[in-house]
C-alpha cells in the first residue's frame, strides 16, 4: 500500500514533474533560462509576476517555447533518408500543407500553408515526409523567405530531383496585430529549382498545379 505521506501534497511538485518531462523531451532548451526571462519580462511591462494569473506563466511560455523552436534541435534530413527508386519524371506536388512559424523581426507568429512539388530524378519520397520537413524547418525562428529557400534546397540536394517548386503562403501577425495593422494580408514566396526556374513551361504548369481552378 501507497503511503499517503509520499504522495504530493500541492501541484507545486506536479508542475515541477511536468517541466521536467518537457525538458526532457526537448534536448537543448534551457527552459528555466526562458522563465526568468519570462519573469523579467512581466516585471518590465508593469506586471506583477507573482499575482495568481501570472505564477505559472513563465513555466507555461518556456514550454511552448520548447515546442515551438522544437526545429532547431531537429535536423529535416532524417525524414529524406527512406525514398523509392522509381522511373517517374512527371511532376508530384503536394499542396496546402499546413504550418505555423516564428518571425524572428518580433517573435511573433506567422501561419499558412507549404505547396511543394518536385520532379523526380529517380527518387519518389512517401508524400508525409514533405509535410515533415515543412513542420521541422517551421519550427525556429526565421523569415518567409528564408524558410521558402531552405526546403527548396533540402529537397533539392537530399532527393537528387530535377526540379523543386516550393511556395508559401502565410499571414503574419506582426503586421496584422501591431504596426500597421492589416488583417487579412497575405504574404506569399516562392523558390524555383532546376527545371522550374530554367523552364519557362515547366514553372508554368507547377503555377497552374497550384492555383489552377483556385482563384
Amino acid at each position: 500500500m501507497t503511503n499517503p505521506a509520499s504522495l504530493p501534497t500541492d501541484t507545486g511538485s506536479l508542475d515541477g514533474e511536468q517541466a521536467e518531462l518537457s525538458r526532457a523531451a526537448s534536448p537543448g532548451v534551457d527552459q528555466p533560462r526562458i522563465e526568468r526571462a519570462v519573469r523579467e519580462i512581466l516585471a518590465a511591462v508593469g506586471e506583477d509576476p507573482d499575482r495568481e494569473g501570472l505564477r505559472e506563466t513563465p513555466a507555461r511560455v518556456a514550454r511552448m517555447y520548447a515546442e515551438l523552436f522544437g526545429g532547431l534541435h531537429e535536423d529535416p534530413r532524417s525524414y529524406l533518408q527512406k525514398f523509392f527508386s522509381e522511373a517517374y519524371d512527371e511532376v508530384v506536388l503536394v499542396r496546402d500543407i499546413s504550418f505555423n512559424s516564428m518571425c524572428e523581426h518580433h517573435m511573433l507568429p506567422f501561419m499558412g500553408v507549404a505547396h511543394i512539388g518536385y520532379v523526380p530524378g529517380g527518387r519518389v519520397l512517401g508524400l508525409s515526409k514533405l509535410a515533415r520537413v515543412v513542420e521541422v524547418v517551421a519550427r525556429r525562428p526565421q523569415v518567409q523567405e528564408r524558410m521558402t529557400e531552405a526546403i527548396a534546397n533540402l529537397l533539392m540536394q537530399e532527393l537528387a530531383a530535377k526540379g523543386v517548386a516550393v511556395v508559401i503562403e502565410a499571414t503574419h501577425t506582426c503586421m496584422t496585430i501591431r504596426g500597421i495593422r492589416k488583417p487579412g494580408s497575405l504574404c506569399v514566396t516562392s523558390a524555383m529549382k532546376g527545371i522550374f526556374r530554367s523552364n519557362v513551361s515547366s514553372r508554368a504548369e507547377i503555377m497552374n498545379l497550384i492555383y489552377g481552378g483556385r482563384r
